[in-house]
């Protein structure tokens, strides 16, 4: 059962409509090309990938994933290696090459800029979201976005918080991760964000499978669906697109 605290009041950040909601998919997996931009492209919904360099589905799909970025997905950055800090509980699974507790500040700094390479040759595009691996943000005691948020329009993190527009940091912005849900708890999500005038980011790895951290096709479907149904009242679109309406909204 998911759960999160609502902050702020309703607002008018979302071209009119009552709610944001931000679709986003981790990892570079192929079942994101296999079932979630289908039904996304079916529906007329935007989302956003994150994707780490090393990701074989997204080396041996490169084709489809441009196709995608010009269909108006985002391809987001999520480093090239995907390192996590592996001094954290349950970290065991982090490999001594990609432990970011073992990174330089100038390591993790490039490697990033490297992945921002690698996608512009795909997409074309200059400016995209970040997303912090693991949710994980310094290296040597220091928060490595600092170094590079210029780079980017915003970033992702991963506290399950909805986003009040007029006081979202965009160098993290929160989003639920999604493991298991039912579609009703999805959509009662993003019900309470229609309540609060709320951002809602969905963070999801596997859809129908292929990761750990999965949802199932019923229940992804389910949610977008109801996306679509009430597009009059939903604004839907990219990390991206939504991180340039909260800093409109916030030097208003």
């Amino acid at each position: 059962m998911i759960s999160g605290n609502i902050t702020g009041q309703p607002a008018k950040a979302w071209q009119s409509k009552k709610c944001a909601v931000v679709l986003t998919y981790d990892d570079g997996l192929n079942v994101h090309l296999d079932n979630a931009i289908p039904l996304l492209d079916s529906l007329r919904l935007k989302g956003t990938f994150y994707i780490p360099g090393n990701s074989q589905p997204f080396a041996n799909r490169i084709d489809e994933w441009r196709v995608a970025a010009k269909n108006g997905h985002e391809l987001g950055n999520h480093t090239l290696f995907h390192p996590c800090n592996g001094n954290m509980p349950g970290r065991e699974w982090v490999s001594k090459d990609h432990d970011l507790s073992n990174y330089s500040l100038n390591q993790i700094v490039d490697e990033i800029r490297v992945c921002n390479t690698l996608l512009k040759a795909v997409d074309g595009k200059d400016k995209r979201t970040f997303a912090y691996t693991c949710g994980d943000r310094e290296v040597e005691g220091q928060l490595f976005y600092d170094l590079l948020k210029d780079e980017f329009i915003g970033a992702r993190g991963v506290y399950s918080e909805m986003n009040d527009p007029e006081n979202t940091d965009l160098n993290n912005i929160n989003s639920f991760m999604i493991n298991g849900e039912s579609g009703e708890e999805l959509i009662n999500l993003v019900k309470k964000a229609q309540n609060s005038g709320s951002l809602l980011v969905f963070l999801f790895h596997g859809v129908g499978g292929e990761h750990d951290l999965n949802v199932s096709l019923p229940a992804h479907r389910k949610l977008l669906l109801y996306l679509s149904e009430n597009r009059n009242n939903i604004w839907t679109g990219t990390m991206a697109e939504a991180a340039v309406q909260v800093a409109d909204f916030q030097n208003k």
